[in-house]
C-alpha cells in the first residue's frame, strides 16, 4: 500500500479543483490535475472503448490515460445512479490491457452507507489520513462546490449582455482562485471578490430577455467541452440562460422525494439516474414563463431518452418548445451553432408574437 500517492480522477467540468482540495488538504496527498478536456481526450477514449457505451464513459476514460500521461500513479474513480457505477471496473481493464501500471480505487465498491467501509475508503486512498483534518477539508471543499455553482450560474446569467466582456475575465479568474485555493480564507476570498464583481457590471440587458433552461444527464449537461459550450454560445445570442442541474442541488441538496411527488401526474415512478429531477427542472422552468428549454443527454443514455416522450408531453401542455441535443464524439461545433440559432430565431419570434 503506497503512503505517498499521486492521484487523479478524471476531469469533470470545473469540480476538480474540489478534488484537489481534499486530496491535498485532507488527504495530504499529491493531486495530479489531468489535462483540460480536448478533441484528444476524447479520441483517446473512443478508440479504446465499446463502441455502443456511452460517450462519458469515452471521455472519462481518455481522461485517465492523460492523468497517467502526467505522472498519476492511482486513479480515484466516482459513483453515481446510473451505469456509472460500473465504468470503473470496465474502464480500469483496459487500461490494464493498455499497458499502464498504476493503482486503481474504486470509491463504487464502498458504497454501503456503512461507517466502517466509508473507513476503508479513506484509508485506501492514503492509511495515514488524519481524521481531523479530512472532516476540516471535507466541510472546506463543500463549500467550495457551493461557490463554484453560484458563480457558474450568475455568470451564464450576465455574460450575454455584458458589452464590456468583462464577465469572462471575472469568471476565469475565479476559477483560476479556486484551483489555487489552499484554505478557507482563499475560497472565500475568491468568492466573494467574484460575486462582487459580476453584481458591478454596467449591463446592457432588457427588462424581459429570453431566457432558457437547460436540462439533461448528469454528466453531459454540466461540462462545457462534452457539450460544446452550449451555455455560452445561447448566451452570446443574449439569452439568459438557467441551469439547475449541479453538484449543489443535486447532491448536497437534492430533495428528490419532493420532486417525485410535484410530477407525479406526469410520470408515477422514476426511470433511472436524475430522470426524476429532469421533468420536474422542466416544469418548473415552464411554470415560470421561460421562453424555451434544452434537454441535453448523451448517446446511449437510457434514462434520458425514456423521458422524452413526458418532456413532449408537457412541452404541449406548457406551450413551450423543447430543443433535444444528442452528444457523442461525431457531434460537430457547426451543426449545433445551426441548429441553435434556429431555435434561437424561433423563441424570439414566438416571444414578439405574444406581446
Amino acid at each position: 500500500m503506497k503512503q505517498s500517492r499521486k492521484i487523479a480522477l478524471p476531469r469533470y467540468a470545473e469540480y476538480n479543483c474540489a478534488m484537489k482540495y481534499v486530496v491535498e488538504q485532507g488527504f495530504e496527498s499529491k493531486c495530479i490535475l489531468p489535462p483540460p478536456l480536448t478533441k484528444r481526450t476524447e479520441e483517446l477514449g473512443a478508440k479504446n472503448s465499446p463502441d455502443f457505451v456511452c460517450t462519458p464513459f469515452k471521455t472519462t476514460l481518455g481522461s485517465m490515460i492523460e492523468a497517467l500521461e502526467a505522472g498519476a500513479d492511482t486513479i480515484l474513480m466516482v459513483y453515481g445512479i446510473c451505469r456509472l457505477n460500473y465504468f470503473a471496473e470496465l474502464q480500469e481493464q483496459i487500461l490494464r490491457d493498455l499497458g499502464y501500471q498504476f493503482d486503481f480505487i474504486n470509491l463504487s465498491q464502498f458504497n454501503t452507507g456503512k461507517k466502517k467501509d466509508f473507513l476503508r475508503a479513506v484509508k485506501a486512498i492514503n492509511p495515514n489520513t488524519n481524521a481531523a483534518k479530512l472532516t476540516k477539508a471535507f466541510a472546506e471543499t463543500v463549500r467550495m462546490v457551493e461557490h463554484l455553482d453560484e458563480i457558474t450560474g450568475k455568470y451564464y446569467q450576465v455574460c450575454g449582455f455584458d458589452p464590456t466582456r468583462e464577465s469572462r475575465l471575472i469568471y476565469r479568474k475565479f476559477l483560476s482562485d479556486m484551483y489555487a485555493a489552499q484554505t478557507l480564507a482563499d475560497i472565500e476570498e475568491s468568492y466573494r471578490t467574484a460575486r462582487r464583481s459580476l453584481a458591478g457590471l454596467p449591463l446592457q440587458k432588457p427588462a424581459d430577455p429570453l431566457r432558457v433552461g437547460i436540462l439533461g444527464e448528469f454528466y453531459t449537461v454540466m461540462d462545457a467541452f462534452s457539450n460544446l459550450e452550449v451555455e455560452q454560445k445561447l448566451a452570446d445570442m443574449g439569452v439568459e440562460v438557467h441551469r439547475w442541474m449541479n453538484v449543489t442541488n443535486s447532491m448536497l441538496r437534492p430533495g428528490g422525494k419532493n420532486h417525485q411527488i410535484q410530477i407525479m401526474e406526469r410520470c408515477e415512478y422514476s426511470m433511472g439516474a436524475n430522470s426524476t429531477t429532469d421533468i420536474w427542472q422542466a416544469q418548473t422552468f415552464a411554470q415560470m414563463g421561460f421562453d424555451g428549454l434544452i434537454h441535453i443527454k448523451s448517446a446511449s443514455c437510457t434514462p434520458e431518452t425514456d423521458i422524452m416522450p413526458v418532456l413532449a408531453n408537457l412541452s404541449q401542455d406548457y406551450k413551450i418548445p423543447i430543443l433535444y441535443l444528442t452528444y457523442d464524439s461525431q457531434t460537430s461545433d457547426v451543426g449545433l451553432m445551426t441548429r441553435l440559432e434556429a431555435y434561437y430565431d424561433m423563441i424570439e419570434i414566438r416571444k414578439k408574437a405574444a406581446v
